[in-house]
């Protein structure tokens, strides 16, 4: 898709956001909090595959281990019409900071207070995407991040896996556990990998 309707997307993602948050928990239980954009839409502008967001969430941080969707993901996604564009969502609890590995220097594009920072859609449009971004952590502030990720994505893995092993046998689908387990499953390795090789470099 060409450069500027990529932005266009983010834009109207976090429109969606201020109208989401502004309805009753009873209809949306899942408070999206803060919206960030991460990776290539950063960069100098180009056609793009999909737009990478970081979707912030009030969530416990065990509830949202890396790779996962949160419960009632979908249903936010449908509802804003993300699952409908080429967006790629990277959920993350607001109680833990929304960078890691690969949510780099991300940029704050929307937050439940302040609603939109035209300053950074501006930004991205014009490729001034670095002038938006958060500093890099030091090499030390990652491997302690990484370490964070990891104890919550094996907490989860457990979990998923006991869920698994209960469902098993039971009656009827196994496809939400299934779904759950392979994504906390793949999460805990990404997280892993990215550790390893940052203890390669120590």
């Amino acid at each position: 898709m060409k450069w500027s309707r990529a932005v266009r997307h983010v834009e109207e993602l976090a429109a969606k956001c201020g109208e989401l948050a502004s309805l009753p928990s009873s209809i949306h239980p899942l408070r999206v909090v803060e919206l960030w954009a991460v990776g290539d839409v950063l960069g100098e502008p180009r056609d793009l595959e999909q737009v990478t967001v970081a979707v912030v969430v009030d969530l416990p941080v065990d509830d949202v281990p890396w790779l996962s969707e949160p419960h009632g993901a979908e249903h936010w996604a449908n509802a804003s019409r993300m699952s409908r564009n080429p967006i790629r969502p990277l959920w993350r609890s607001a109680r833990a900071p929304v960078w890691n590995h690969v949510v780099h220097r991300p940029a704050l594009v929307w937050n439940s207070v302040d609603g939109i920072v035209e300053e950074t859609l501006a930004a991205l449009l014009d490729g001034r995407g670095e002038q938006a971004r958060l500093p890099a952590p030091g090499a030390d502030e990652l491997r302690a991040r990484l370490g964070e990720e990891l104890a919550v994505s094996l907490r989860a893995l457990r979990r998923q896996t006991r869920a698994y092993e209960e469902k098993r046998w039971s009656p009827g689908k196994l496809t939400t556990v299934s779904d759950a387990l392979w994504r906390v499953s793949e999460g805990y390795l990404d997280v892993l990998d990215a550790r390893r090789a940052s203890d390669s470099t120590m």
